[in-house]
């Protein structure tokens, strides 16, 4: 342990010096890069168009902090890595996140922004999900002429008393069942669901009105639904099917599909015994199901190696070459899983940690603002540079965790960030590309 007297740390020596510490450096900051994120948050009015939809019903003479202000705070604290509401209670006094935020006093405490996570509605969970839209839509500059959505679930794990919570047998743990959609790496969709349900409980019904915002700013444009085989639902496949939206869904393997494919199989298996090298097969036939009224194509993916037969179903309306259907659209969905786990690990969407659900939903809310304020900065400043396809935690570590003074009076304030940062130029990068 550090030998502390009187607020000094011992650090060691360094030869002859004694090296020593205290946190009496004054108005110093370890988040230098938070003021890129103000500068996207200008330039696409994330925070502003999430207050403008939210009610609020404190008394406006007795406000001290807008909730534009609080948003912002909070958001502005995810994406620098502070998840925890009592962090606030010191970056409150921060110069930098007040800076960010837009204020030259102190910014909200812990207890008046949880107050803003517990009194939180249904309604301001479907005002937020439509500031989640309206920005992936203003995003592009044109119409887009096909759009993918990747529809998914995930566990966010409990460990209390909060409202809803159930135990998930595939998971092991008590939990709530999230439904995520994405078009790309931008997130359209997170709505928080108890965990005893099928996981394609509300996934027609979310894909619907995400379709029909999206056909009303893009008439023409294409779209196409892709998921694992949990969202293989007649529902869903005959909602595309009537409102002519292509799909392309796992299917899950039952007997009657492994009958159609055993003699593939077997010709496989001859082959892996006759050379030693795994064999792959990708072909395609037509089948329904039980509960379906009509045959739908399936595309098949057969493989034989060291460890047996290991066939895939996909299922799909769609045309052209199986192969490319199947190595090129479907198996890209595996990208939707990674960027779950970025809104989920890296900007804390496991925070479930309210009493009620709907707070609950707040916070994976806030949690998706700042992960579209992450792949904003991602797509509007750091592009061409080393951290283009970084992830949200990979950027914070290396452009937002950047040491900085900051000098502030009455005509300027003068950020002092460390001279030696070894991604100096990428910040100045991202910097002139927000540049308004």
């Amino acid at each position: 342990m550090p030998n502390c007297t009187d607020g000094t740390i011992d650090l060691g020596r360094l030869g002859r010096r004694v090296i020593e510490a205290n946190f009496e450096g004054g108005d110093l900051g370890s988040d230098g890069g938070v003021l890129l994120l103000r500068r996207v948050d200008e330039r696409i009015g994330l925070s502003r168009a999430a207050a403008a939809v939210l009610s609020d019903p404190r008394d406006p003479a007795r406000i001290t902090h807008s909730l534009r202000d609080l948003l912002a705070q909070r958001i502005y604290g995810l994406c620098c890595g502070y998840e925890d509401l009592n962090d606030h209670d010191v970056l409150r006094g921060d110069l930098l996140m007040q800076t960010a935020v837009g204020r030259v006093d102190a910014l909200a405490s812990s207890p008046t922004l949880s107050r803003l996570e517990t009194r939180a509605t249904r309604a301001q969970a479907v005002a937020l999900h439509g500031v989640l839209i309206e920005q992936f839509i203003t995003s592009h500059k044109s119409a887009p002429a096909e759009l993918v959505l990747d529809i998914d679930a995930s566990d966010v794990p409990l460990h209390g008393a909060q409202e809803l919570s159930e135990f998930h047998a595939y998971y092991d743990h008590h939990c709530y069942l999230p439904l995520y959609v994405f078009c790309g790496q931008a997130m359209l969709a997170c709505v928080l669901r108890r965990s005893r349900i099928d996981g394609a409980k509300n996934a027609a019904a979310l894909i619907k009105l995400l379709v029909q915002r999206l056909r009303q700013a893009w008439p023409e444009v294409r779209i196409i639904v892709r998921g694992d085989s949990g969202f293989c639902r007649q529902r869903l496949l005959r909602w595309c099917e009537r409102s002519g939206v292509n799909y392309i869904v796992s299917l899950a393997r039952n007997a009657r599909l492994e009958a159609i494919v055993q003699y593939a199989e077997a010709m496989l298996a001859h082959e892996y015994e006759r050379t030693g090298t795994k064999q792959r097969l990708i072909d395609e036939f037509v089948y329904a199901a039980d509960s379906w009224a009509i045959e739908r194509r399936v595309i098949t993916r057969l493989e034989h190696g060291t460890q047996g037969n290991n066939p895939r179903f996909v299922v799909t309306d769609l045309k052209g070459d199986a192969a490319q259907l199947y190595e090129r659209l479907y198996c890209a969905r595996g990208e939707a899983e990674n960027r779950i786990k970025e809104a989920q690990l890296d900007l804390f969407g496991t925070r479930a940690s309210c009493h009620r659900f709907a707070a609950n939903q707040l916070r994976l809310l806030l949690a998706a603002l700042a992960y579209t304020l992450m792949q904003r900065l991602r797509e509007l400043a750091l592009k061409g540079s080393e951290l283009e396809r970084a992830t949200a935690a990979t950027i914070r570590v290396r452009l937002i965790k950047i040491g900085a003074a900051i000098v502030r009076n009455t005509r300027r304030v003068r950020v002092l960030l460390a001279s030696h940062h070894p991604l100096r130029s990428v910040f100045l990068h991202a910097a002139q590309a927000l540049a308004l």
